[in-house]
């Protein structure tokens, strides 16, 4: 049953319920044992966080900062901050010193609790650029302290200030006066566009936000979850709300790049993830399938075949299957299909959320083939996530993003732009009156900046306005069309789209560079390096070639005509990516500049 306690009181209300429980579990790297902490144990550490807090002075709607990756200790924070009706911010683990000095200023922050020795060297670092920060709580007992550090502790110092709950009689009286248009969060957005705006969540947007998804999804205290993006996004923050509101098992993925690993230790039900993590999923996939016999390719394509006809073309649009393809289908499903599940650590699957960016067709459709239930979806952050989603007990096609919750009204302005109002849309950005007003017009809708439609009741999306270019022969270009279409190919792994006052498109691409250098070795192209494997013309052919073949659906104007192929990735330390791992796209042309012209000279 979903626990409709307000966020200030929840983890005291579900350990009255599961008690010994777990409710959270995370991986132990020293030992490579998964631990686990009960509910008992989880509120216990939630209200010790709420009593510290009030030893340190820390009043209500003040704002402090959690800067770390994924861990327990980070929910632990947020929920003994909303206990005492304060307002939590959460930075992305991998922040540089200008957006954490940034943002620390913009929201008046004197405490901040970081995870492990990146985020306390970086946050240590700006202390005499933070006029009002004054002590830094430190997750990791292992992060070795600055010798001139006087005013760190450890998350361990910390808790015995709580020790005894001598704040008990004010901390529950901050929590009955928690108010729905209180500020919980400010969610800091990526910036792709400019200067990064804060994003302000309320406990009404929560409370309205988790029964809405809720209604048409189907989740349970069964349910054992993989948090694998960062609690700092919307999604992955909103989504283990509701999951700790139904009483599911939040199992914590420590490090991104591990997920595959820990998919496979912990065999989960559910994780909410972005297209990105199903591309690598497929692209791995189709490897594996190229470098099979023949015998094993054939069969495994077929069963792909299959599970698309009953899958696809059947159950998701509500349709019975006829006879002979349900019992094929039962076959692959208790042998192919089985076997690369638990080869994924997905045999236990339930559904998986998917959304924050295009999902290409052909991973959708892939994913749904092996019958796993990607929930695609669209929302912001600035909708405390979901708009939209597919409902389980409705019809469901390949390219939309599924149906608005109830709640939630959706109206389209100029050029299509999705608008919104609903108790889930933020009344604003932090600090920022004159960019609120921009978003949020006179009669109270907010702009999406995301152009769409509706169609048989479902939404689908056509493009980012903001991020369309326009050619120097006038004709409109929308990049993440192409770019969501070629990252699939199992040869790129990342793709940048240029045509922005341009009289053609072309794009820089990362390459997949073991499977490059392995196509150059079997082809007899000799190369010393990944700048000269990169630089080759015939290296260069053979992956526009591939992209010519992906394009074929596109009017002529939008099809890439000439591409460089990079030989290292674009990084977030050049300020290439946002902390989402989003291409800044400004910073490409910029950095790129010089290889950018040379496709465009005569």
């Amino acid at each position: 049953m979903l626990n409709k306690s307000p966020l200030s009181v929840l983890i005291h209300e579900q350990a009255k319920v599961y008690g010994e429980r777990t409710a959270l579990s995370y991986r132990d790297y020293s030992t490579a044992v998964w631990k686990t902490i009960s509910w008992n144990e989880f509120s216990k550490r939630v209200a010790l966080v709420s009593n510290a807090l009030l030893k340190l002075g820390v009043g209500e709607q003040e704002n402090i900062a959690v800067f770390s990756q994924n861990k327990p200790e980070s929910l632990c924070v947020d929920f003994g901050a909303y206990g005492i009706r304060t307002v939590s911010i959460p930075f992305y683990a991998t922040s540089s010193e200008a957006q954490i000095q940034y943002m620390i200023n913009d929201a008046s922050i004197r405490f901040v609790f970081v995870g492990e020795q990146y985020q306390y060297d970086t946050a240590f670092r700006v202390l005499k650029m933070c006029p009002t920060l004054e002590r830094l709580v430190i997750f990791d007992r292992t992060v070795e302290k600055n010798p001139q550090d006087q005013i760190s502790l450890y998350f361990d110092e910390f808790l015995r200030l709580g020790a005894g709950y001598p704040f008990a009689e004010e901390a529950a009286r901050r929590a009955a006066a928690v108010q729905p248009d209180d500020v919980a969060n400010i969610l800091y957005t990526s910036g792709t566009t400019g200067v990064s705006k804060g994003v302000m969540l309320t406990y009404r947007m929560y409370a309205a936000a988790i029964p809405a998804n809720d209604h048409v999804m189907h989740l349970s205290d069964q349910d054992v979850i993989m948090c694998f993006l960062p609690f700092t996004h919307v999604f992955e923050r909103a989504w283990s709300y509701w999951c700790l509101s139904r009483g599911a098992q939040l199992a914590i993925n420590l490090r991104p790049q591990d997920i595959q690993m820990t998919l496979r230790e912990v065999h989960p039900t559910c994780m909410a993830a972005v297209p990105r993590f199903w591309e690598k999923v497929y692209s791995g996939v189709q490897e594996k399938i190229a470098s099979s016999s023949a015998m094993q390719r054939k069969l495994m394509l077929d069963a792909l075949a299959v599970g698309k006809r009953y899958n696809v073309d059947y159950k998701m649009r509500g349709l019975i299957a006829p006879l002979p393809l349900k019992l094929r289908y039962l076959f692959y499903e208790k042998t192919i299909i089985s076997l690369l599940k638990k080869t994924l650590g997905l045999e236990n699957a339930h559904f998986f959320p998917t959304a924050g960016a295009a999902i290409p067709r052909e991973v959708e459709e892939f994913v749904h083939s092996c019958g796993i239930n990607m929930t695609a979806g669209y929302g912001l952050t600035e909708t405390t996530a979901t708009v939209s989603c597919d409902w389980h007990d409705s019809p469901v096609s390949v390219g939309s993003v599924g149906r608005v919750l109830d709640g939630i009204e959706i109206s389209f302005g100029e050029n299509n732009e999705i608008l919104l109002k609903g108790d889930t849309i933020t009344k604003g950005y932090y600090r920022k009156a004159e960019i609120t007003a921009q978003a949020i017009d006179a009669d109270g809708w907010f702009h999406t900046g995301d152009s769409g439609y509706l169609k048989n009741g479902e939404l689908y999306l056509t493009d980012r306005i903001k991020d369309l270019f326009k050619t120097s022969n006038g004709k409109y270009i929308s990049p993440q069309a192409l770019e969501s279409k070629f990252v699939v190919d199992r040869y790129i792994d990342e793709i940048a789209i240029i045509a922005d006052e341009r009289k053609f498109v072309s794009a820089l691409v990362i390459p997949d560079y073991k499977l490059l250098e392995q196509w150059a070795r079997d082809n007899a192209v000799a190369f010393n390096s990944r700048e000269e494997l990169c630089s080759n013309p015939l290296v260069t052919k053979m992956v526009l070639d591939r992209i010519e073949t992906l394009q074929q659906e596109f009017a002529h104007y939008e099809q890439v005509k000439r591409i460089t192929l990079l030989p290292a990735p674009f990084s977030l330390e050049r300020g290439e990516l946002t902390n989402t791992l989003k291409i800044k796209r400004p910073v490409i042309a910029k950095n790129y500049k010089v290889l950018i012209d040379k496709m465009y000279a005569e």
